[in-house]
């Protein structure tokens, strides 16, 4: 499972988010929406405004810190 955190330089709920994901052992790969256009063109084409944006799939993404998300993400993979 490859997941995505698009993200912000200073943004809150990204820093919750990445930290979130590392104390429940989840990998993770960070895309600075600042510096890559094409990201963040992706993550404005699914709808979102707000940074964090979390990629699973293609159907199951969210945007914010969403801790019951990540706990969903966390029982899967286990």
């Amino acid at each position: 499972m490859d997941i995505t955190v698009y993200s912000k330089p200073g943004c809150q709920q990204c820093k919750f988010t990445c930290r979130s994901l590392e104390k429940a052992g989840i990998p993770y790969a960070v895309v600075d929406l600042t510096t890559n256009d094409a990201a963040l063109e992706y993550v404005q084409d699914l709808g979102y405004s707000q940074a964090p944006v979390v990629v699973v799939t293609e159907h199951h993404h969210w945007s914010g810190f969403k801790p019951t998300e990540i706990e969903r993400l966390r029982l899967a993979i286990q």
